[in-house]
């Protein structure tokens, strides 16, 4: 049985204790450690690079929201906190769940069972070439597309909304992490937790507020928001 990392984050121990308690009853998730702030939380993400975290919201002084601006933030988040008011901006960031304080095991055993359906390998598939075919099963048409004719491909909760040059192909059952595997990285990159391009398409890349940027692509009516997370490998593939 494969067994998965997870980072526990919250300021609270016995919230820690809580978790981790809770956890004890899938052993497909070892906890490799826990963190009590922000700062904490992305040194140990650098070094242990977890499948999981599970990251309180409301800290002293900070934000869980405040770490996917101090590194890269790959694993998947279940946002843990006692105000549903982050709801709605937890999944903004492309969290695989939200959970309330305290937590009830049986949603707990809920949000295991997405994680672990996500986590699966990418069907053991081969990274594409640009010049490839890929077989899209969107709910509104299945079909085969060219990978170069990809324009973005954008999160919508556990699905993503695929726009080819053709015009949107609708929503497909494929991560972001997934979709990160597969397309080439010569071709295609990702600009936004939420967001991956064809960087063969970009028109223009123009500064906006606080160190972000917009990318104009072929075939997209409006600007995407590149975050600054993204900006700096972004702009040196660029040259901007």
């Amino acid at each position: 049985m494969k067994s998965y990392r997870a980072l526990i984050v919250d300021d609270e121990r016995l919230a820690r204790v809580e978790i981790r308690c809770l956890l004890q009853e899938h052993p497909q998730i070892q906890v490799a450690g826990e963190a009590e702030s922000v700062a904490e939380a992305a040194t140990m993400i650098q070094q242990s690079s977890p499948d999981l975290i599970f990251l309180d919201v409301k800290m002293p002084g900070q934000s869980g929201f405040d770490l996917f601006e101090r590194t890269r933030v790959d694993a998947h988040v279940v946002f843990v906190t006692a105000f549903d008011e982050f709801a709605v901006r937890a999944f903004d960031v492309n969290a695989l769940d939200y959970l309330m304080k305290p937590v009830d095991p049986k949603r707990l055993a809920r949000t295991v069972d997405r994680f672990l359906t996500h986590a699966k390998p990418a069907a053991a598939a081969q990274p594409l070439e640009y010049s490839d075919s890929i077989f899209l099963q969107s709910k509104e048409s299945p079909r085969f597309v060219k990978v170069g004719s990809l324009v973005s491909i954008q999160a919508e909760g556990d699905y993503t909304s695929v726009l080819a040059t053709s015009g949107p192909l609708g929503l497909v059952p494929t991560s972001m992490r997934e979709w990160e595997y597969l397309l080439p990285a010569r071709h295609f990159c990702r600009i936004h937790r939420s967001t991956i391009i064809n960087c063969e398409l970009v028109i223009h890349v123009e500064k906006w507020f606080n160190d972000s940027y917009r990318v104009h692509l072929r075939h997209v009516d409006q600007p995407l928001v590149m975050s600054r997370r993204h900006s700096a490998s972004f702009r040196q593939r660029f040259g901007i």
